[in-house]
């Protein structure tokens, strides 16, 4: 099913009283996330097209990702707070994260090379797509470097895909956007997806602290979403018997209200 912006403002309300989000707060997140959340191909992925682990949409896992960060980075800040930790880029990095282009469970799409699979490559189409859909976030260098090694590198101890020269040999869904790249963030792109390259694969954390604790809060949240063996066996094969035969219906947190 297709949901509207007052539909996804619902599930965000529900996230942010989970986890005891005052208004202020609430407010600061906002005003942070707003130009990726309303984007439409942000909201694209709210709905039950984009089924991510288990029965949770796209989506709805990436903000509950952010606000998670959000509450780890507020922690880390009060025990750190001259480390020049960037609270504004942790979000950014889990807002971009999973921004891949096809959904991944029950998509028939053969990748001739295994290194190619969603959970090495998706990284990489993710931040391709954040790189073209959302280019001024990326205008500062400084900022663009921390935010794409922490989208590279989110799911450590998982390898990402290296980046190649020859771009039909990483089997991107979105390798058309690449050309639409600037050069200085593509070289980003390729140095940060190549750091601690073994074969086709980079396997390291993220170099900022602002990744790790991003990717901390995937892990926490991946965790929790995965409840059934259909949904861990769907991480390796992309096959999911539960969405097929109707057990599990995505994006029941929209009819709970």
């Amino acid at each position: 099913m297709n949901i509207t912006i007052i539909d996804s403002n619902r599930l965000l309300n529900k996230i942010f009283k989970k986890y005891n989000i005052k208004s202020k707060e609430q407010k600061d997140i906002i005003k942070i996330i707003k130009p990726i959340y309303e984007h439409k191909e942000f909201q694209k992925r709210m709905s039950d097209k984009y089924p991510h682990h288990g029965n949770f949409t796209l989506g709805f896992h990436i903000l509950e990702d952010t606000i998670l960060t959000y509450v780890l980075s507020k922690r880390y800040l009060k025990k750190h707070p001259n480390s020049g930790y960037s609270l504004e880029l942790a979000l950014k990095i889990s807002m971009l994260h999973d921004l891949y282009t096809n959904p991944w469970q029950n998509n028939p799409s053969k990748k001739k090379l295994f290194c190619n699979k969603h959970g090495f490559r998706h990284s990489l189409e993710s931040i391709i797509n954040a790189c073209v859909w959302f280019p001024f976030i990326f205008e500062k260098e400084d900022d663009a470097k921390i935010i794409i090694d922490g989208v590279l590198h989110h799911m450590f101890p998982l390898p990402v895909r290296c980046f190649t020269k020859d771009i039909d040999k990483m089997e991107l869904n979105n390798s058309s956007l690449i050309d639409k790249i600037p050069s200085n963030i593509l070289d980003l792109i390729i140095k940060s997806s190549n750091r601690h390259k073994i074969g086709n694969y980079s396997l390291c954390k993220s170099k900022y602290k602002e990744g790790r604790i991003m990717a901390r809060a995937d892990k926490l949240m991946s965790t929790n979403e995965i409840k059934n063996l259909s949904s861990l066996s769907a991480l390796i094969s992309g096959h999911n018997n539960s969405l097929i035969k109707g057990n599990k219906k995505v994006n029941n947190n929209i009819k709970r209200k």
